[in-house]
């Protein structure tokens, strides 16, 4: 499959969801669809499920180094950096709220195709993904009770169990169903990311048109999640390369990519889906914002870097 040709039909149809989202439908259809969120969000973990393997499951025991930067910059850069930029931008407070949800959200599937267009190690991004996921329902509120709860009343939880329902379960049972069914390659490359994709585009109208009225004054929710992207990619990045010596940098640039990629590229459907159930719709707007931007983003950066050499 051209998965380049998919990812920017990717980033045109999160663009094409987000301007429908503001120019068309009633807000009456956003309120009544928002509901539907969890489920839709529940189905695209069930999807990714269905694309683990056994294999790449034994491959976390064997990942190394790598996965365990990986996963401590996910947990610990990424929510931290959400909240220092909060505090300096002095948002409001459930668009704060919205910005520590994307933080403290595991690592984005699109996150691996990321990784494959830029030559990254494609392996190495599925298991960080995986990895960060199952470690969701502690990290995810633990980290959003931490830094949120001084502006709004945050109950870890009803977070937990939330995680747990649209994550968590849907992940293991697909996980499960893959033991014994062996999709075809059409359904696990095509169906399934085409599918994902169009979820998340409703996702991301829904949040746009919930919020068309104060979208584009909170101008500051660009900013943040341009920095937050960019220290998240940075971080991840120079830090694969600090504990390889000097010899092996060339080498393992693959996986310095892939570490950089998933550290950045967030679970923002999530974000979305925990704003809309237990908080208030602005503080979905900035996991909105941030699907847009590290989507648009993460294709140019794959594209200069497929353009340089890098070893396989």
């Amino acid at each position: 499959m051209d998965y380049a040709r998919l990812h920017s039909s990717y980033t045109f149809i999160i663009l094409f969801a987000a301007l429908f989202g503001y120019f068309l439908l009633p807000i009456e259809i956003y309120q009544s669809t928002r509901d539907f969120i969890p489920l839709m969000l529940a189905l695209v973990m069930l999807g990714m499920g269905l694309t683990i393997t056994p294999h790449q499951l034994k491959a976390l025991r064997s990942a190394g180094l790598f996965l365990i930067l990986g996963i401590i910059l996910q947990y610990t850069i990424m929510p931290l950096t959400a909240f220092a930029i909060a505090k300096i931008l002095n948002l409001p407070p459930l668009l704060i709220l919205g910005i520590i949800l994307v933080g403290s959200s595991p690592g984005g599937t699109a996150s691996n195709v990321i990784t494959y267009l830029a030559r990254g190690d494609v392996a190495l991004s599925i298991t960080l993904t995986t990895a960060s996921t199952l470690l969701a329902p502690l990290l995810t509120p633990l980290w959003v009770y931490l830094l949120a709860s001084q502006w709004i009343p945050i109950a870890p939880a009803p977070l937990f169990i939330t995680i747990t329902k649209i994550i968590l379960v849907p992940v293991i049972l697909g996980i499960l169903i893959r033991i014994y069914w062996h999709p075809s390659k059409r359904i696990l490359n095509q169906f399934l990311p085409v599918f994902s994709m169009l979820i998340i585009a409703i996702i991301v109208a829904v949040v746009v048109g919930l919020n068309r009225t104060t979208i584009l004054s909170s101008y500051l929710i660009f900013i943040a999640v341009a920095i937050q992207f960019t220290i998240g990619l940075t971080a991840g990045y120079f830090s694969s390369n600090f504990i390889q010596s000097k010899q092996s940098r060339a080498k393992n640039k693959p996986r310095s990519r892939a570490v950089a990629i998933e550290v950045a590229m967030q679970n923002s459907g999530l974000a979305v889906a925990l704003a809309l159930a237990h908080f208030d719709p602005l503080a979905a707007v900035p996991g909105a914002i941030y699907s847009i931007f590290h989507n648009i983003a993460g294709v140019i950066l794959a594209s200069y870097w497929h353009s340089q050499p890098s070893k396989t």
